[in-house]
C-alpha cells in the first residue's frame, strides 16, 4: 500500500492540488431522495436509456410510461447534401455504414450514463468516439449543441457538439458526490479521466479550448470498467474487465471541491472471477457495501465499503446467467438486490424468449445471501435497471429486439414492473422505443445498454 498521493497526470505535467481537506466537509450526505420526495413517480421525472446502435437516448415519462422524446447524438441531416444525410437515395444504411458515412461527426456506441448528484444533468459516453457528452434532464438538450446555420425542413435544427475527448473506449462515467467532477473509466487504456463539470459545459459549447476541462488522468489497473464512490466520497472502487483485481483509492478534496487520490489497496478477485471480467459496480443504498457483477463467472461479489474492504458475499447466479447490472429495492416487505441476466431463455412468458432477473435476499446474514428467485424481464438480453425513488416501479433496458410474431416485433423495449412486493415483481408493460425522426428518414432506437431514473432537482444515487 502506498501513502504518497497520486496527482493526475496531464500530458507531461503534473496537476498540483493544494489545500486538501476532509471529504466529508465538501461532499453532501449520501442517500436516496428524502422521504418527502419518495411518493412514486412524479410529473417531471424521467427515465433515460442509452441506445448503443442508434447513438440516441430515449426519454420516458414514468408517470404515463410513454416515450416523451429521443435525444439525438448523431450528426445526420445537419447539412442537406447527400454525404451528410441519414437516408440517401431512399436507402437506409446498415449500422456499420451509418457511422462510416463521409463527414459523420456524431457519437459512436453510446453506452454508459449516470445522473449528477442534483439529477439535473447526466453524463454519457461514446465508446467509439472516445468522448463524453452532458445532457440536460429537463429540456432533453445536449449541452453545447449549437443552432444549425443551415436549418430548414431538410436539416436538423442543431449541430452536435464534439463533447469532451477523454481517451480510448470510455465505458462508464460517474460524478463525484459534490458534483464538481466526472470520473470516466477509460476501458481501452489503464487510466481514469477526471473532468471538471463546469469547464466541460464551456468546452462543449466552444467557449473554452478543447481539452481544457480534463483536469488530468489517474493511472489505474488495465481495462478499468467502472468506478463508484463510497457514501462520503472518500473511497473509490475501480473494477476491471481485463484483470481479476479491484483497485481501491483514497480520495481527498480541496477547498474548491476538486479531488486528489492515493492508492489504498488492490483486491485480488481470482478466486471469485478468474476471467477478470467485471463490468458493473454500485454502492448499496445504506452505503455499507459495494456490489460487483462478474459476468463470465456468472456471479456477484459483495465487498465492505469500509475498513479493509473484506469480501462479504459471493453469490452464484446459475449457468451462463451472464450478469449485467445490479439494483436495490427495500421496503417494509423485503430488501433485495436485482441482477439482470444477459442470457436469453426460450421458455419466457407466453412462449416468447426472454431474459431473467435474479432476486437476492439482502436481509439474510452476511455470508449467507443467495438467489431466492427470479422473474422474466419480458425482453431479450436485459442490461440496465433502475428503480424510482419510492422503490415501487422498476425499469429494465434490453439489448436485443423483440422477435417476429410478438406484440412489439422488431422493437427494442424497456419493461416496467411493480415492485411494491420486492419478492414478487409484477409485470406492467413493454415500452417499444420507436424511432428518432430525422428529416431524411426514421432511425430506429436500438440496443439499449444503460438505464437511469432521474428526478430533476432531487438527490440522485450519486449524491
Amino acid at each position: 500500500m502506498t501513502t504518497e498521493p497520486t496527482h493526475y497526470i496531464r500530458r507531461r505535467t503534473v496537476l498540483q492540488v493544494a489545500g486538501a481537506i476532509a471529504a466529508a466537509s465538501v461532499v453532501p450526505a449520501f442517500g436516496r431522495a428524502n422521504a418527502a420526495e419518495t411518493a412514486g413517480p412524479k410529473p417531471g421525472d424521467r427515465v433515460f436509456l442509452t441506445n448503443e446502435d442508434s447513438n440516441t437516448l430515449t426519454a420516458i415519462d414514468p408517470v404515463t410510461d410513454e416515450i416523451i422524446g429521443t435525444v439525438n447524438l448523431t450528426s445526420f441531416d445537419e447539412d442537406p447534401r447527400p454525404p451528410f444525410r441519414f437516408v440517401t437515395g431512399g436507402v437506409m444504411p446498415a449500422h456499420g455504414e451509418m457511422i462510416q458515412k463521409p463527414l459523420y461527426h456524431g457519437a459512436i456506441s453510446i453506452h454508459g450514463c449516470v445522473p449528477s448528484p442534483d439529477s439535473r444533468t447526466f453524463a454519457t459516453c461514446g465508446r467509439g468516439t472516445s468522448n463524453l457528452y452532458l445532457v440536460d434532464t429537463t429540456t432533453l438538450k445536449v449541452v453545447g449543441n449549437q443552432p444549425n446555420p443551415q436549418a430548414s425542413d431538410k436539416t436538423s435544427p442543431d449541430v452536435l457538439t464534439t463533447g469532451i475527448l477523454v481517451g480510448r473506449e470510455p465505458h462508464e462515467p460517474v460524478f463525484t458526490r459534490n458534483g464538481k467532477e466526472i470520473w470516466v473509466a477509460v476501458r481501452g487504456e489503464d487510466r481514469i479521466a477526471v473532468v471538471d463539470v463546469e469547464k466541460a459545459r464551456g468546452e462543449s459549447s466552444g467557449e473554452l479550448p478543447r481539452g481544457s476541462s480534463v483536469r488530468g488522468f489517474i493511472p489505474t489497473l488495465i481495462g478499468p470498467a467502472m468506478i463508484w464512490f463510497s457514501a462520503k466520497g472518500e473511497t473509490a472502487f475501480v473494477i476491471s474487465q481485463k484483470l481479476s483485481r479491484i483497485e481501491v483509492l483514497n480520495v481527498k478534496y480541496d477547498a474548491d471541491g476538486f479531488s486528489s487520490v492515493e492508492h489504498k489497496a488492490t483486491i485480488d478477485t481470482t478466486q471469485q472471477d478468474r476471467f477478470g471480467f467485471a463490468p458493473f459496480v454500485k454502492l448499496s443504498p445504506d452505503g455499507e457495501e459495494f456490489w460487483i457483477s462478474q459476468k463470465l463467472a456468472d456471479a456477484v461479489s459483495v465487498y465492505s465499503a469500509s475498513g479493509e474492504h473484506g469480501l462479504q458475499d459471493y453469490v452464484m447466479l446459475g449457468e451462463k446467467a451472464r450478469p449485467n447490472h445490479v439494483e436495490f429495492v427495500s421496503n417494509e416487505r423485503a430488501s433485495v438486490a436485482y441482477v439482470t441476466f444477459a442470457r436469453v431463455d426460450d421458455d419466457g412468458p407466453d412462449g416468447v424468449a426472454s431474459s431473467r432477473i435474479g432476486i437476492i435476499d439482502r436481509s439474510a446474514k452476511s455470508g449467507e445471501r443467495r438467489v431466492v428467485g427470479d422473474f422474466f424481464s419480458h425482453g431479450r438480453e436485459s442490461h440496465g435497471i433502475w428503480t424510482d425513488p419510492s422503490n415501487t416501479k422498476l425499469y429494465v433496458a434490453h439489448e436485443l429486439d423483440e422477435l417476429p410474431d410478438t406484440p412489439n416485433a422488431g422493437q427494442t423495449v424497456c419493461t416496467v414492473f411493480d415492485v411494491t412486493d420486492p419478492m414478487k415483481p409484477r409485470f406492467l408493460r413493454q415500452i417499444p422505443l420507436g424511432t428518432l425522426d430525422l428529416p431524411s428518414g426514421k432511425l430506429r432506437n436500438k440496443k439499449s445498454i444503460n438505464l437511469v431514473y432521474v428526478r430533476p432537482g432531487s438527490p440522485s444515487e450519486t449524491a
